[in-house]
């Protein structure tokens, strides 16, 4: 099942350390990029919301991601996000992506005009499709509707896929509607659908979707790869429900206050770094008893 999918497995919505000065701490993010790699996940999808990819300038989004492939990261690992507000930017960040070597790129619609069409939607992709002009990139579009207002329906995804079959390969589903990842598994075998919520990991991959793009794969990289190398094993049917167990009681602490600054928080708590317990503005780091608070709460977990 796993393999018949263009990108599958556990891929980690990777967060972004700040500098006091608030640039990106890039050696502490390829850091960050090695322990992923080795805590488990197949791939980094970074410059996402996780990454807030959209309070970074194209120029550090490109030093982002060409930080990660000199820390030794291969390039078929790696799924940045390239899309922005702006096609000429999308066009040029995906293309320099390529220029690297990466193929792969996770991809939001044009998010400021709400209440687009479909229509809209379709010309927007199809125009940076076909700018980018590289049968090697592989398009994973990205449905967040709750943060960037534009849903993306099941009949723009079908049309995208079947209009540009080697290039729109799959969907980050980030919505939280199990239905709709469903309906897309339903309605489109074969293409990747990715969990952007891990407590819907498990029940994804019985449904027959591809993998996931997480943020507690920040922190539990290891229980979401155990979950996707084991789905099918009935013999460890009660461990894989014990580490999805794990992962959503890690989930539900870092909702305890606004998700992306708990997360950073938690790995700031977990590696003793000072650069995770940073945002950039509008996200504010946790105050000093929230995070007192979280730690009490993320001792208890580990």
């Amino acid at each position: 099942m796993k393999m018949k999918h263009a990108v599958a497995g556990v891929y980690s919505a990777a967060a972004t350390p700040i500098k006091e000065n608030g640039d990106p701490d890039l050696a502490l993010f390829a850091d960050h990029c090695r322990r992923l790699i080795g805590s488990g996940c197949h791939g980094i999808a970074l410059l996402g919301t996780t990454g807030e990819a959209n309070s970074f300038s194209q120029d550090e989004r490109r030093s982002i991601l060409e930080s990660a492939l000199a820390a030794g990261i291969a390039p078929d690992r790696l799924m940045p996000g390239t899309g922005v507000a702006a096609i000429p930017e999308t066009i040029a960040l995906t293309k320099h992506a390529l220029s690297l070597g990466v193929n792969r790129v996770v991809m939001l619609p044009p998010f400021y005009y709400k209440g687009v069409s479909d229509e809209g939607l379709f010309a927007a992709y199809s125009q940076i499709i076909e700018a980018v002009g590289d049968n090697r990139l592989k398009v994973v579009l990205y449905h967040i509707p709750q943060v960037s207002g534009i849903p993306l329906s099941i009949p723009l995804v079908k049309r995208l896929a079947a209009a540009f079959p080697d290039t729109v390969v799959g969907i980050k589903d980030s919505a939280g509607d199990f239905a709709n990842m469903e309906a897309l598994v339903a309605e489109l075998p074969g293409f990747s659908i990715l969990a952007g919520a891990d407590p819907l990991l498990l029940p994804l991959l019985k449904a027959g979707g591809a993998g996931c793009i997480t943020a507690t794969s920040n922190l539990i990289a290891d229980s979401l790869r155990f979950i996707f190398d084991h789905v099918s094993d009935a013999v460890r049917t009660a461990e894989v429900e014990s580490a999805q167990a794990r992962i959503n009681a890690y989930r539900t602490l870092s909702n305890s206050y606004v998700q992306i600054p708990t997360i950073k928080a938690m790995l700031g708590l977990r590696h003793g770094e000072n650069a995770w317990f940073r945002t950039r503005p509008p996200l504010m780091p946790l105050s000093a008893s929230e995070r007192a608070d979280l730690a009490v709460k993320f001792a208890a977990l580990a």
